[in-house]
Parts: structure tokens; C-alpha cells; sequence
């Protein structure tokens, strides 16, 4: 298994990030390698990105379940590989910390199954925190230029 967590502050209400997070095609292609999303249901989506892995670069498709929209506090969702062998999970999870400034939590956990898991579980221990920290500063840098007319 596979995890990583990191923090942003952000200079901005609960309720501006939440109204960011809360719509998945705000943030799908913040998602480092972003390729391309489509939402099913306000609960489902499939991504497609490029995860590099040092000298493997490799297509990844991905189911994402939401199983929780726990507005303004929580995204939870569940990960499961479409053309590869692997599951996860993750989490978006904002705390006030006064009516001006949010802290940010990104979390995503995945673990590699089946006969490629002993190659690829090493492999995901870097990748993903760094991952982690990518989208969670992503969403943060995206999140400043709608609110601050930055972009």
C-alpha cells in the first residue's frame, strides 16, 4: 500500500473551497499527467492520465467513486483500475480555520494487485505522495486564480 497526505492554507472561505471540490470537473484535470474525464453520475467518473513512474510511463484508466460529499468539510472517493490491476482511495477534506482561511487536506492511498503488484507497490511508495502533494497544490494554485482574477 501506497499513501500520501498533504496541506494546503489557503486564503479563502470553507464554503469557496467547497463550492471548488464539490464539482469533480473542477478538479479531474488538475490530476498530474490529466488526459481526460467523463462524469456518469453525480457519484461516478472515469479519468485517464499519465502516471510516470521513472522509467515507466504507462496510460492509466480509472473508475472514481465518490462515497461521501459531505459538504463543507469532505470528498471521499474510492479508486479502481480500469486497464490496470490496482484500487485506492482518497479524500479532499477542508478545515476553517477563521471565515477567511481553509486548510486544505488532500489524501490518496492505491495499492497495486495481481502478478505486476510486487514490481509496481515499490514503485507507487514515491508516486503517490508525490501525487498527493500535486493535486492538492493544484487545486489550491487553481482555487486563488478564480477568486484572486489570477487566470
Amino acid at each position: 500500500m501506497a499513501s500520501g497526505i498533504h496541506s494546503v492554507n489557503i486564503p479563502l472561505s470553507i464554503e469557496k473551497v467547497w463550492d471548488f471540490v464539490s464539482v469533480i470537473d473542477n478538479w479531474a484535470p488538475l490530476v498530474p499527467g490529466y488526459i481526460a474525464h467523463t462524469v456518469i453520475t453525480k457519484n461516478q467518473s472515469t479519468w485517464e492520465f499519465i502516471s510516470d513512474l521513472g522509467l515507466i510511463k504507462k496510460k492509466i484508466k480509472l473508475l472514481v467513486d465518490i462515497t461521501e460529499w459531505s459538504g463543507p468539510e469532505k470528498v471521499t472517493f474510492q479508486l479502481l483500475g480500469t486497464n490496470e490491476n490496482f484500487k485506492g482511495s482518497g479524500y479532499f477534506r477542508a478545515e476553517m480555520i477563521d471565515e477567511h482561511r481553509t486548510k486544505m487536506i488532500g489524501y490518496l492511498d492505491i495499492t497495486a494487485k495481481g502478478m505486476k503488484a510486487p514490481m509496481a507497490n515499490p514503485l507507487l511508495k514515491s508516486y503517490v505522495p508525490e501525487t498527493a502533494k500535486a493535486l492538492s497544490e493544484a487545486v489550491a494554485v487553481k482555487l486563488l486564480e478564480i477568486h484572486h482574477g489570477k487566470g
